[in-house]
C-alpha cells in the first residue's frame, strides 16, 4: 500500500535532491535520447539489413513496425509499473533491458530473430521517456522545472532528426549492427549513474492488482491498430481482408478496454486522468500538433528523395536545420518561459509552424537546397516554443504521484496520433497525386496528331521514349501538386490547434503537495 499521510508529508519524492544534479540530468537525458533515437535510426538501414539477413523489403519493414507496436502497448502501462516497482527501479531495469535487447538486435542472424528482438526493445522502451520526465520533474525545484521539461522537449525534437543521419552514416562506414551496439555503453552509463544518484529517493509504492481484462484488451486493441496503421498503405487499406479484420478486432478490443478501465476500481491504465482540464486540453493539443509535425517529418524527406532526386543522406542534411534553433533556444525557453503565459508561447509556436507549412505549399520541383533548409530552420523556431509549453500545460494540474502515469498516457496518445498522421499523410499524398495525374493525362489524346508530335519531340523523335519522358514529368508534377495541397491543409491544422491550448487554465506550474508552484499568468 502507499505511504501513510504522516510519512508522506515528511518524505516526498519532490523533496529529494541527488548529490550531483548535473550528472543525474545527463544520465536521464542520455537514456531518453537513446530511446527516442531508436525510433528512427533503423529506417535508412533497412535495405542493408534485408540484404545481409536475406529478407525481403516487406519483411524488413517489420523491424520498424514491431518496435512501434510494442512501444505503443507499453506506454500506457507506465503508471501501473511505477506504482508497483517505483520510478527509480523502473528506470534502471527498463534501461538495462533496453541495452540487452539492443545487444540481441545486433547479434541477430535472421530477420525473424531481429524482429523479435526489436519487439522486446520497443516494449522495454515504452516506460523510459515518461519515467524520465517524472524523475526530472521531481528532482528539480519548482522554479527550475521548466528547464527540465525544455531539455526533454529538445531530446524529443533532435533525436528523431539525428536518427536517420546517424543510422545512414554508421551503416555506410561500419555495418548496420552498430546502430544497435552503440546503445550498450550509453545505457549502462545512464542506468548506473541514475541508480546511484537517486538511491534513497522516497517512492510511493503500492501493490496494485493485475487488471488482466484491461491488459488483454490493450495488447490486442493497440497491437491490431498499430499494425493496421503501419501496413495499411502497402495493403491498399480496406480493400484488404487483413486490414478489415484488424480494424474490427481493434475497434472491439479498444471499446471494451475504454469501458472496462473507466469502470474498474483499480485499472491498469488510469483514463480518469482526463478529468483534469489542463491534462485533457493539453494532450489534445499535443496529439494534433505532433501529428501535423510528424507529417512534415515524414513527407519532406520522401518528397526530396522521390521527386527532387536527393539521396537519403542529403535529404537528412536538408531537413536537419529544423533542430538548430531548438538546441540554441532550449536553455532560454526553459529558464524564462514561465515569465509569460505559456498559452501565448504555444500560440506563437503554432503560428510559426503554420507559416512554414504555407511556405511549402508554394514549393515547386525547381526549389533549391538552401530554400528547403531555410524553411526547415524557421520551423525550428516554432518547435523550440512548442513542446516545453504544451508539456508543462498538460502536466500542470496532475498530482505529483500522477505525473508518471499522465506522461505515459499522453505520450501513448501522442504516439498513436503520429502513427495516424504518418499513414494518412502518405495515403493522401498518393491519392491526390493520382487525381492530379488523371486530370493532366486526360488532355493528352493519341488521336491528336499535334499532341503526338509534341510527345515524340520529348524523345528525340521516338514516340515511345517521348511518352515515357512525358509520363515521368506528369507524375512528378502531380505529386508536387498533392504535396502542396497537404501542406496547405497542415498550415490550417496548426492554426486550429491554438484553440485547444486556450481551453487550458492557468496556473501552469507543477504541483508540489497541494498548491501549484509558479506558472503562467
Amino acid at each position: 500500500m502507499g505511504l501513510s499521510p504522516g510519512r508522506e508529508a515528511v518524505a516526498k519524492p519532490s523533496d529529494f535532491r541527488p548529490p550531483n544534479m548535473a550528472l543525474t540530468t545527463l544520465g536521464l537525458a542520455l537514456a531518453s535520447f537513446m530511446q527516442v533515437l531508436d525510433t528512427t535510426i533503423a529506417n535508412v538501414s533497412l535495405p542493408a539489413i534485408s540484404g545481409n539477413l536475406g529478407g525481403s523489403a516487406n519483411q524488413a519493414t517489420w523491424v520498424i513496425t514491431s518496435f512501434a507496436v510494442s512501444t505503443a502497448i507499453a506506454l500506457p502501462l507506465t503508471g501501473w509499473l511505477t506504482r508497483h516497482f517505483g520510478e527509480r527501479k523502473l528506470f534502471m531495469w527498463s534501461t538495462l533491458a533496453f541495452v540487452f535487447a539492443s545487444f540481441l538486435c545486433g547479434i541477430a542472424h535472421s530477420m525473424g530473430l531481429l524482429v523479435v528482438a526489436r519487439a522486446l526493445q520497443g516494449f522495454v522502451a515504452g516506460p523510459m521517456y515518461p519515467v524520465t520526465q517524472a524523475l526530472l520533474l521531481s528532482i528539480y525545484p519548482p522554479a527550475k522545472r521548466g528547464q527540465a521539461i525544455a531539455l526533454l522537449a529538445m531530446v524529443t525534437v533532435v533525436a528523431p532528426i539525428a536518427g536517420p543521419i546517424l543510422g545512414g552514416w554508421i551503416t555506410d562506414n561500419y555495418s548496420w549492427e552498430w546502430i544497435f551496439f552503440i546503445n550498450i555503453p550509453i545505457g549502462i552509463f545512464a542506468s548506473t549513474v541514475v541508480g546511484r544518484q537517486l538511491k534513497g529517493r522516497p517512492e510511493r509504492l503500492e501493490k496494485p492488482k493485475m487488471d488482466y481484462v484491461g491488459l488483454a484488451t490493450l495488447v490486442v486493441g493497440v497491437g491490431a491498430l498499430q499494425v493496421l496503421l503501419d501496413l495499411g498503405n502497402d495493403e491498399d487499406w480496406f480493400a484488404s481482408t487483413m486490414i478489415v479484420s484488424l480494424a474490427v478486432v481493434s475497434a472491439i478490443a479498444l471499446s471494451v478496454f475504454v469501458i472496462w478501465e473507466l469502470t474498474d476500481k483499480d485499472p491498469i491504465v488510469n483514463l480518469r486522468l482526463f478529468r483534469h482540464r489542463n491534462f485533457r486540453s493539453g494532450t489534445i493539443a499535443m496529439t494534433v500538433a505532433y501529428g501535423a509535425f510528424f507529417s512534415v517529418g515524414i513527407l519532406v524527406p520522401l518528397w526530396l528523395q522521390r521527386n527532387l532526386g536527393y539521396t537519403a543522406i542529403w535529404a537528412g542534411f536538408a531537413t536537419a536545420p529544423i533542430g538548430i534553433l531548438p538546441v540554441i533556444l532550449t536553455p532560454f525557453v526553459g529558464k524564462y518561459a514561465n515569465r509569460f503565459d505559456l498559452r501565448i508561447l504555444a500560440s506563437f509556436a503554432f503560428i510559426a509552424m503554420s507559416l512554414t507549412s504555407f511556405a511549402r505549399s508554394h514549393f515547386n520541383l525547381d526549389v533549391d537546397f538552401p530554400h528547403v533548409a531555410l524553411v526547415q530552420l524557421f520551423q525550428g523556431l516554432g518547435v523550440a516554443l512548442f513542446f516545453m509549453p504544451v508539456l508543462q500545460i498538460l502536466l500542470s494540474d496532475l498530482e505529483p504521484h500522477e505525473i508518471a502515469a499522465g506522461s505515459g498516457l499522453a505520450t501513448f496518445v501522442r504516439t498513436l496520433g503520429g502513427s495516424f498522421a504518418a499513414s494518412l499523410t502518405t495515403y493522401a499524398w498518393s491519392e491526390r497525386g493520382a487525381v492530379h495525374h488523371a486530370h493532366m493525362t486526360e488532355r493528352v489524346s493519341t488521336l491528336d496528331p499535334t499532341a503526338m508530335e509534341a510527345v515524340a519531340q520529348y524523345g528525340g523523335g521516338d514516340l515511345q521514349r517521348g511518352a515515357a519522358v512525358l509520363e515521368k514529368m506528369i507524375s512528378n508534377q502531380a505529386a508536387q501538386l498533392g504535396f502542396n495541397e497537404i501542406f496547405h491543409l497542415l498550415g490550417i491544422i496548426f492554426i486550429g490547434v491554438i484553440l485547444f491550448v486556450w481551453l487550458a487554465k492557468p496556473p501552469f506550474g507543477a504541483k508540489t503537495g497541494g498548491a501549484p508552484a509558479g506558472g503562467g499568468h
